[in-house]
């Protein structure tokens, strides 16, 4: 079944270049090098992958990570990337908070300490323009906006959803808010970054302007990138999976049916402020060659698949982790959410 799944992706993805991996957790700590460069600690709670020179500042005159990182979480071993997203709690009926923790991909990745897959895709066999151009060394973007609570707000941002897991295999039925149910297998939370660079910019003011989304679609459906932004890059998209169980239990849940018990760490009950933050650290040319071979790994799981890459078991993935730099108590249930924000 899990197999099956897999071609189904891929084919519906219509990409030249699949790369698929696991980034296993490297830390979970309010620093946030991009939106609060400097500040420790930052407003609010994030978990971060990817390789261990992750710091407050990440300073963009120090562009290539590959010359100050020791190891990566993430299974491809010349990716020395860091990509975060905000942190889930669950809002118990009592006004309590207990934070989510993150779960391995059954889909190949059950092994990794939790994380999130990770994928870069290449533009599809319709677009006109065959290959991705590679991100260059100091290159960095986000995608969302923490202060958005409304629907209408995310017309800016065409991919990022919830799915409601019943099972590993659980696709489709995806939402842009939180899920209003128990969802057995936990909440995949999918952030899509846009293809398309302005070709000068490695990075603008809000870490955005210097990417944008094609022309009326998609890359995987072959429409065209803006003149203002001409230059096809790879999408890179997280999935990350939260472990819902623990909290699977109508006793915890609000007593009006209609409301869900799910928050972000910045305080967003809506969902709607869903976000996710990256910097390229990939070593010398490797993400180049990947995407210049047509690599194809999502088909087989947990093997990259790529040989013109090197990688390392999740095991060894498992094993690259961070020191915390901003201290504080971050398990039991608490008062209110990391730095004293609330809903």
């Amino acid at each position: 079944m899990q197999w099956t799944l897999f071609l189904v992706v891929a084919a519906s993805v219509g990409a030249r270049t699949i790369l698929r991996f696991s980034c296993s957790q490297l830390v979970v700590e309010r620093l946030d090098p991009l939106v609060n460069p400097g500040m420790i600690p930052s407003p609010h709670l994030h978990q971060i992958v990817g390789g261990n020179g992750f710091n407050a500042t990440m300073d963009p005159n120090r562009a290539d990570l590959a010359d100050v990182v020791t190891c990566t979480s993430c299974t491809p071993a010349e990716d020395f990337s860091n990509y975060w997203t905000a942190v889930l709690f669950f809002r118990a009926r009592n006004g309590t908070y207990k934070r989510l923790h993150t779960k391995g991909n059954p889909l190949g990745y059950a092994d990794a300490t939790g994380g999130q897959t990770v994928y870069y895709l290449g533009p599809s066999a319709s677009n006109s323009v065959s290959r991705a151009t590679a991100f260059r060394p100091g290159f960095r973007m986000t995608i969302g906006n923490p202060a958005y609570n409304k629907a209408s707000q995310l017309a800016r941002y065409r991919q990022l959803m919830y799915t409601c897991l019943q099972a590993g295999t659980t696709r489709g039925a995806d939402t842009f808010d939180f899920p209003t149910k128990f969802c057995k297998a936990g909440i995949m939370v999918t952030v899509r970054f846009p293809t398309c660079w302005d070709g000068k910019n490695l990075d603008s003011p809000d870490h955005q302007s210097h990417v944008a989304y094609p022309v009326n679609g998609t890359t995987e459906s072959g429409a065209p990138c803006p003149a203002s932004h001409p230059v096809v890059i790879p999408q890179v998209f997280y999935e990350t999976l939260w472990d819902t169980a623990p909290f699977n239990d109508k006793e915890l849940w609000p007593e009006d049916e209609k409301k869900q018990p799910f928050v972000w760490s910045f305080g967003d009950q809506t969902g709607y402020g869903n976000h996710g933050d990256y910097v390229f650290g990939w070593k010398g040319d490797a993400l180049q060659r990947a995407m210049d071979a047509d690599c194809n790994s999502d088909l087989y799981g947990n093997y990259l698949n790529c040989p013109t890459l090197k990688s390392q078991s999740i095991i060894k993935s498992n094993r690259c982790v961070k020191e915390v730099t901003a201290r504080e108590e971050l398990d039991g249930w608490l008062k209110s959410l990391p730095g004293g924000l609330t809903p």
